[in-house]
């Protein structure tokens, strides 16, 4: 099994200096990409395949006003190509939206190091042209690594690999276990029997006191802007950007906080090694589309927690099962069988004519239980 193994670096200021050198290279070759094969489409152009891009990109190098191309590894740049085209062809294939060009405050900052030039010491990563760079802990040595990449999240350095491992994957016990994701809990699960749930780590202390923190920071960077407004421009600053650099950080820690709280969720109902796991399919995507819902949503991270769940199962052999979108968990009763069609959102208890008062996600989380009974 393929997993990723995420470690933090720590360059030197003359390491950091290349680092982002490379991440320039990267977003730029990336954009120029996207430009060429929109340029080349207005011209009825067919698509410009990855090679040829490449092949144009090594003889930009060798023009005055593109050296700096070369102060990178090629490796960067040829890289960049690829992902650009590889998007361009999910897109044709209906699998993504239409790329679009990086922004230099907006787009993640990271790059690709060539497999191959990647080696590994205690506690040491070579990375090509910026040489051996410290680390916080030790990558596994002697193995193969598959898509490294170097990326920075506002704060620190990482670098991330895939590492092919094998799992010794023990007996499973006979439990069904269905989960049903929302607002109020992030997850509530049931095996038929036993109910738990899984609070909503952004109703938290600590987590309203930091946002909180955060719109005071925000509203306060608003006013100085409006503050430094000359004509049609604003002038930032040194005040400006170390208010925006603590916005930075806070909008980190609290991606790290609800991020952690989900991967212990998924570890405790994985190690529990039921035979199958049931969830649903859910649209985020479409539920996201609600102005009302849409930052409750957003801050629960449903389709993260639907991803590591699904590797995790896979990491202990157990069945993972995604119903079907439509599956009407919330409006059947979990005793009868009865489909009650005009229940709302706003309803929380399941009453059912059968004489059972439920709550409504542990209503749901025991259907998709049944539901992974019925399929065994």
């Amino acid at each position: 099994m393929l997993l990723a193994k995420k470690v933090r670096l720590k360059p030197t200021k003359a390491q950091e200096q290349q680092l982002w050198k490379s991440v320039g290279t990267a977003r730029w070759t990336y954009n120029w990409t996207l430009n060429r094969q929109q340029e080349n489409y207005k011209q009825g152009g067919t698509f410009i395949s990855n090679n040829d891009l490449r092949k144009e990109i090594t003889q930009l190098k060798q023009t005055e006003e593109f050296k700096w191309l070369s102060d990178v590894s090629n490796n960067v740049a040829k890289q960049a190509v690829k992902d650009a085209c590889d998007a361009y062809k999910k897109f044709f294939k209906g699998l993504s939206k239409k790329p679009k060009f990086k922004s230099r405050k907006k787009s993640k900052l990271s790059f690709y190091n060539d497999t191959n030039k990647l080696k590994v010491k205690e506690n040491l990563v070579l990375i090509e042209k910026v040489g051996w760079v410290r680390t916080r802990e030790q990558i596994p040595m002697n193995m193969k690594y598959t898509n490294p990449r170097i990326s920075f999240d506002n704060k620190y350095w990482y670098i991330s690999v895939g590492i092919e491992q094998e799992f010794k994957q023990g007996e499973l016990s006979d439990k069904i276990i269905g989960i049903d994701l929302g607002i109020k809990e992030l997850a509530v699960y049931s095996d038929g029997q036993m109910i738990k749930k899984v609070q909503n780590i952004n109703k938290t202390h600590v987590v309203r006191k930091m946002e909180k923190r955060l719109r005071r920071l925000q509203r306060q960077v608003s006013r100085k802007y409006e503050m430094n407004k000359e004509e049609s421009r604003f002038v930032k600053t040194s005040n400006l950007i170390k208010i925006e650099k603590q916005i930075q950080h806070l909008h980190r820690r609290l991606t790290n906080i609800r991020t952690n709280h989900i991967h212990q969720a998924t570890h405790a109902i994985a190690i529990i090694k039921p035979s199958k796991v049931v969830m649903e399919d859910l649209n985020v995507s479409r539920m996201m589309k609600n102005r009302h819902l849409s930052k409750a949503l957003a801050n629960q991270k449903l389709s993260e927690f639907i991803r590591q769940m699904e590797y995790k199962c896979k990491k202990y052999g157990i069945e993972f099962i995604q119903v079907d979108r439509f599956y009407p968990s919330s409006k059947t009763c979990s005793s009868c069988g009865i489909m009650k069609k005009d229940l709302k959102l706003s309803d929380r208890i399941y009453s059912c004519e059968c004489g059972l008062v439920i709550d409504r996600d542990v209503n749901a989380s025991l259907n998709l239980a049944n539901f992974g009974k019925r399929t065994a």
